[in-house]
């Protein structure tokens, strides 16, 4: 059965502006690296990088190529 919702301004959630550019996009800069890791494939290994996005929560931090990060 489905309950009548009660109002509650715990639920709110603030929004941060964010600037926008003409086409649409926005400039995302990384915060930190949170992890390092090397994947090992056959014949190469692979550094790979988790990083903490501006604007996102830990939970949608990204695995990034590490030389890709360093540019």
């Amino acid at each position: 059965m489905l309950y009548r919702y009660r109002s509650d301004p715990s639920h709110v959630i603030s929004l941060a502006e964010i600037e926008i550019q003409p086409d649409m996009t926005y400039n995302e800069e990384p915060i930190r690296i949170l992890a390092r890791e090397v994947k090992e494939l056959r014949n190469k290994c692979i550094a790979l990088v988790n990083v903490l996005w501006q604007r996102h929560g830990v939970e949608e931090a990204t695995s990034e190529l590490e030389e890709a990060m360093r540019k």
